[in-house]
């Protein structure tokens, strides 16, 4: 569970209304959500986005509403992994269950500049700028998200127990 990509940067209290604004709540194809992910934040930001994304962020990153939409908009856009002072505790949830990495991190936000390069262990509780050449320990998560995280999201790793049983 190691991903490593290139950094954006954002600010505190990223709301699931910019990383994907309201009217776009009728889409359901995973795909079309991407086009439109941080859109209300910057309308060019999806052109912006890249596979390989490695979004760092400040506090209460996914504060507002409950929407499951915003990280997978993220994840469909090519983001690897959130990495974040905090997250909005139903943020964090639902990124999780669509296989989202995520992870905080409260001292990598400040050495980190748009497009270093970043890499994340889950697994092993490390944060790494490898541009600047800094390496951070985070906790690790318990062992049901990891397995979640392994499977690509709750409804796959559901299907995989119910196919061990």
């Amino acid at each position: 569970m190691r991903v490593r990509g290139f950094a954006i940067k954002l600010g505190d209290d990223i709301d699931t209304d910019v990383i994907l604004p309201g009217k776009y709540l009728v889409l359901t194809d995973p795909n079309e959500l991407a086009k439109h992910a941080l859109e209300g934040l910057d309308p060019s930001f999806p052109k912006r986005l890249r596979i390989g994304t490695i979004i760092i962020a400040g506090k209460n990153f996914g504060c507002g509403s409950s929407r499951e939409h915003a990280p997978i908009a993220l994840k469909y856009a090519g983001v690897r992994a959130i990495i974040a002072k905090s997250f909005a505790r139903i943020f964090y949830r639902n990124a999780i269950n669509v296989g989202l990495p995520i992870a905080e991190c409260r001292n990598i936000y400040d050495i980190t500049e748009n497009g270093d390069i970043i890499e994340l262990d889950i697994e092993k509780g490390i944060v790494r700028n490898i541009t600047k050449n800094a390496e951070f320990n985070i906790p690790r998560p318990p062992e049901l998200v990891l397995n979640i995280l392994r499977c690509g999201g709750l409804v796959r790793y559901l299907k995989y127990r119910i196919s061990k049983s």
